[in-house]
């Protein structure tokens, strides 16, 4: 059987990225042009700033990329693109550049979600990781808990309804001074602070028992910290955040896991920008194990925005033949389809 070997492209956000991957497991190159500077002295993502920034980056990461990968661009088997979600100015810049090296190269156009790309991040760290497994999706925008039960098949569980973890991480990062980008800051910073100090408020659901919501104890956290400051007490800012991140990873682990169990599914992966966390990593091993389900995380690398894991989970649309046309558009709210 020939290999296929495909071109993936992201810019949903503030990270150019380009990357080469053979028959969806096997990466020949990843690169990634982050904006993380360009975007902390505003305190997050600057939408005009992130597009203009990948036009200026994106022909340099792709030349780059199949340099990288030991191949020419005409050994590509298909040119894969995150059309959404995402900030509609940087999807563009990314799906024009994918049209236009469909068309140049007479190449097929393959059109991936955001969301699936983030779970195919597993395939690539994994050999042995393959569906049915529950994954738990989890970053800045997104907050969703997935039945994965085939390649290009999922079935929603539960879905956040406010704040995403990532974004109440980053939130509370601002809140107390850590600026941007709030999740890894704060996570370190955690490690100096006591889980236990405070406990805040958990949001339960009766009727959707998998849904996500994280402005209430996001909520909590700013209030405890103005009512110490109305106080002139001293804040413990490590206390404030160890405390809080303990809170959301238990939130996440334990609904991860007790769908596992419900659903009868031996398989358990984790995806997404918070799933490079290291407290909610130990949390989803050790209540896994308990319960004999197998785990699976992505490699650092792969758990942020990138464009490997875009060709991983464009090689399984390829494989289920869903290519599209030079209609094809940036979708910045795309939903995630069941099915």
């Amino acid at each position: 059987m020939q290999d296929i070997l495909l071109l993936g492209i992201e810019t949903s956000c503030d990270e150019t990225a380009a990357a080469v991957v053979k028959n969806g497991r096997e990466v020949l190159s990843n690169v990634i042009s982050s904006q993380v500077a360009l975007h902390a002295e505003f305190g997050g993502v600057v939408p005009e700033i992130a597009s203009r920034n990948h036009l200026e980056k994106i022909d340099e990461v792709i030349r780059l990329a199949v340099k990288e990968a030991g191949i020419r661009f005409s050994d590509l088997s298909g040119i894969s693109v995150t059309v959404g979600p995402g900030l509609v100015g940087a999807l563009l810049v990314g799906v024009s550049e994918a049209k236009a090296l469909s068309y140049a190269l007479k190449k097929p156009l393959i059109p991936v979600h955001h969301i699936e790309g983030h779970i195919a991040a597993n395939y690539i760290s994994h050999a042995d990781c393959k569906p049915p497994f529950v994954c738990l999706v989890a970053s800045g925008g997104h907050s969703h808990l997935l039945l994965v039960e085939d390649y290009g098949k999922i079935k929603i569980y539960g879905r956040t309804r406010d704040d995403a973890a990532g974004e109440a991480f980053d939130k509370v990062a601002r809140a107390v001074g850590l600026g941007y980008p709030g999740g890894p800051k704060l996570e370190k910073i955690a490690k100096e602070g006591n889980p236990e100090a405070f406990h805040f408020p958990t949001a339960k659901m009766e009727d959707s028992p998998y849904d996500f919501s994280f402005s209430g104890v996001k909520s909590a956290v700013l209030n405890e910290m103005n009512r110490k400051k109305m106080l002139s007490e001293e804040v413990h800012v490590a206390d404030l955040c160890a405390s809080f991140q303990e809170n959301v990873t238990e939130v996440l682990s334990e609904k991860a896991v007790r769908l596992c169990r419900n659903l009868g599914v031996s398989r358990l992966t984790i995806a997404g920008g918070v799933s490079a966390n290291g407290k909610l990593r130990e949390k989803m091993q050790e209540k896994a194990e308990k319960e004999g389900i197998s785990f699976y995380s992505p490699k650092i690398i792969l758990c942020t925005d990138n464009a490997a894991m875009i060709a991983a989970a464009g090689y399984y649309e390829w494989k289920n033949g869903n290519f599209a046309d030079y209609s094809v558009n940036a979708y910045p709210s795309l939903s995630l389809t069941e099915g």
